[in-house]
């Protein structure tokens, strides 16, 4: 059972800081500048065959 312990405590605090780290960086990503034409690109690809 020692490393159940052992996983619980890493994914406690490491798990946590990554999860995070992953959150900020999609936030980023989606709000960086530039993001809105690419956006509305693939917004319209189902439309492009009408």
């Amino acid at each position: 059972m020692e490393t159940y312990t052992a996983m619980r405590h890493f994914a406690d605090s490491w798990g946590l800081l990554a999860m995070t780290l992953f959150f900020i960086g999609v936030v980023l990503f989606t709000l960086r500048p530039g993001s809105r034409e690419s956006a509305n690109e693939a917004a319209s690809i189902p439309l492009k065959d009408d």
